[in-house]
């Protein structure tokens, strides 16, 4: 009498491909670089198509977590539907310095958001990718030539007293020397200003006044100069370049018609 054992079973099977995660649906697929099909009116694709996705491990200069907060009290909105308000009106919930474009698909695993920018009166083009999406979240990252290398995440959840709170948490560092010094001079107050901004325009939507609370950290005080060639895809030095040719590529798009 032969026993068969477990390993002539196996040669006796189709192998089967791992069971997916259960939550594969709110991820977006992994790419190499971006692509892009569409690009919403009024946007700019000058520093997205063809750019890779960057995370805090590429990025130039220090790196720190940032989280902003803001508590909804006297809400009754859960967690789920602050977070859908906050996808619909993402662009709208920017200061006026900061102008968001979704794609139709809106925020959404995989898709891109462009961001035309003004930072000291300079046109910043650039954009995000929507990473993670569920109920109560969503996550952004950065490509090649955003002031930025990491993501931030945008989420809802509800505190110990069962208050509803908006939170926006971002790991990063800035993507190259220029930026560096940017956000040691000037940037990083501007940009905490623009979260704050957000969140107080989501309470204000929900008709709320409260302030919002900030806690920042620098988890890495080195700079990365292996980094320093990110310089190349400096998207606000290429903005500004794509800005001054603006009338030779309108004088070519005449002299074609």
């Amino acid at each position: 009498m032969t026993d068969r054992t477990p390993q002539s079973e196996e040669q006796g099977q189709e192998r089967q491909p791992p069971p997916e995660p259960r939550d594969a649906a709110f991820w977006a697929k992994r790419v190499d670089k971006l692509e892009v099909s569409a690009v919403p009116e009024g946007a700019s694709n000058v520093n997205v198509q063809g750019r890779r996705e960057v995370g805090a491990l590429q990025g130039f200069g220090q790196l720190w977590q940032k989280t902003y907060r803001v508590r909804l009290a006297g809400v009754a909105s859960t967690p789920e539907e602050v977070v859908r308000v906050w996808k619909e009106r993402f662009p709208e919930l920017q200061p006026p310095n900061s102008r968001f474009y979704p794609s139709m698909a809106g925020v959404a695993p995989g898709e891109v958001l462009f961001i035309s920018a003004s930072v000291g009166g300079m046109p910043v083009h650039t954009g995000v990718r929507v990473i993670y999406a569920d109920d109560e979240s969503f996550t952004v990252m950065t490509p090649e030539g955003h002031p930025e290398s990491g993501w931030n995440t945008f989420s809802a959840y509800a505190d110990e007293d069962g208050t509803t709170v908006a939170q926006v948490q971002s790991l990063a560092r800035a993507n190259d020397p220029i930026y560096e010094i940017g956000f040691r001079v000037v940037g990083a107050t501007e940009q905490e200003r623009i979260w704050t901004h957000v969140l107080k325009s989501l309470s204000a939507h929900f008709g709320v006044n409260e302030p919002v609370s900030l806690e920042k950290t620098c988890v890495d005080p080195k700079v990365q100069w292996s980094e320093i060639r990110n310089l190349w895809h400096n998207a606000g030095a290429r903005s500004m370049i794509y800005t001054m040719a603006a009338p030779l590529r309108w004088r070519r798009a005449r002299s074609r018609r």
